[in-house]
């Protein structure tokens, strides 16, 4: 896989998991500059029409050691000067031990690697699977567009004990 693989297959995804909640994708479109001052084009747009929200996600796969551990630290501080919700999107096996631990630390970095359903993959309860199905974008996408079901599905609302 590639990287303009790996950003259709993110696309494909939102487009299939969160469609039915007015979630709308676009491919490549520009928003304002980058820190350099050039032309900034995101690899996707997540718009909600219905609440004016947006998300502009970067994409980056790496299934090989390469130079892609080096654009990381600027594609995460472009992000930061984005005047809008934000998000770098990664997969792939490529990235060095340091990168990782920077993308599995940076706030503005989400894992996803979808299935070949579409399906949202929840987390694993097992310690190692930081870096595993869709869970981290979904979060991302639920802090976003305040689908907060997505965050607390399962958990029991707190409620005062009746006397």
């Amino acid at each position: 896989m590639n990287g303009h693989q790996y950003r259709d297959l993110v696309g494909r995804y939102l487009v299939s998991a969160y469609e039915a909640r007015g979630l709308e994708v676009y491919d490549e479109v520009t928003v304002g500059t980058t820190i350099l001052g050039k032309p900034r084009r995101t690899d996707l747009i997540a718009l909600h029409r219905e609440s004016g929200r947006a998300l502009a996600l970067e994409c980056k796969y790496q299934d090989s050691s390469g130079t892609v551990d080096e654009k990381i630290p600027y594609a995460l501080q472009d992000l930061e000067a984005l005047r809008m919700p934000s998000a770098l999107i990664y997969a792939g096996v490529g990235f060095s031990q340091g990168v990782l631990h920077l993308l599995q630390s940076a706030h503005l970095a989400a894992y996803c690697m979808p299935g070949e359903d579409l399906r949202p993959i929840r987390r694993s309860p097992t310690a190692d699977a930081i870096n595993s199905g869709t869970w981290q974008l979904d979060h991302v996408v639920a802090t976003t567009f305040g689908f907060w079901d997505l965050i607390l599905e399962g958990k029991v609302k707190r409620s005062l004990p009746q006397r």
